[in-house]
């Protein structure tokens, strides 16, 4: 019985026409008030929502209602946005 032949594969080598716009060592890193910042903003949204619940919704702005909660969720989201920043 005849042996098959190997198939010699190529080597893969990616297009030069299509390169990333900025490198790695290109980009500068976070300042160092950012995870200071998103911290923070964690902290008080947390705070917040914690005063708020314990408080039985007297506290901290007893005419906002409800928009208390999205005061304190805001503040969670706005870290997360400046956590997605962070390099």
């Amino acid at each position: 019985m005849p042996k098959s032949q190997v198939r010699k594969k190529k080597v893969y080598t990616p297009p030069t026409d299509v390169r990333p716009t900025a490198t790695a060592a290109t980009r500068k890193p976070s300042p160092a008030w950012l995870p200071i910042a998103a911290v923070a903003l964690i902290v008080v949204g947390i705070g917040w929502l914690v005063v708020y619940y314990l408080s039985e919704q007297a506290y901290p702005v007893m005419s906002w209602g409800y928009w208390n909660l999205a005061v304190g969720f805001g503040a969670m989201v706005a870290s997360l946005i400046l956590l997605s920043r962070w390099r």
